[in-house]
């Protein structure tokens, strides 16, 4: 049987303004977890990708990201923002 991915519908989901502001810091988070995973399996950086010598151009800092790769990781995080919230949980900044 052929795999089917069942996302958790988001749709209706609204992020409120201070939710939304997490997002670029989720975003960042993200990508330093996979780089330091990365690192941590012995991965470099590389102008190239290279799985048999373990280079990774995305081996940088997110500011350094371009554009699109930042976007992407963006986009991971508003997603979880929603599905967290579609779940039932709220998002509160503690204060």
């Amino acid at each position: 049987m052929a795999y089917r991915p069942n996302p958790i519908d988001t749709s209706s989901i609204v992020l409120s303004e201070d939710v939304l502001e997490l997002t670029e810091k989720l975003a960042e988070n993200a990508h330093d977890e996979w780089a330091l995973q990365r690192l941590s399996e012995g991965w470099t950086y590389g102008p190239e990708r290279n799985d048999a010598l373990k280079h990774h151009p995305g081996l940088v800092p997110y500011a350094d990201l371009t554009e699109g790769e930042r976007e992407y990781d963006r986009i991971t995080a508003m997603k979880t923002l929603k599905a967290l919230q579609a779940l039932g949980y709220t998002i509160a900044l503690k204060k």
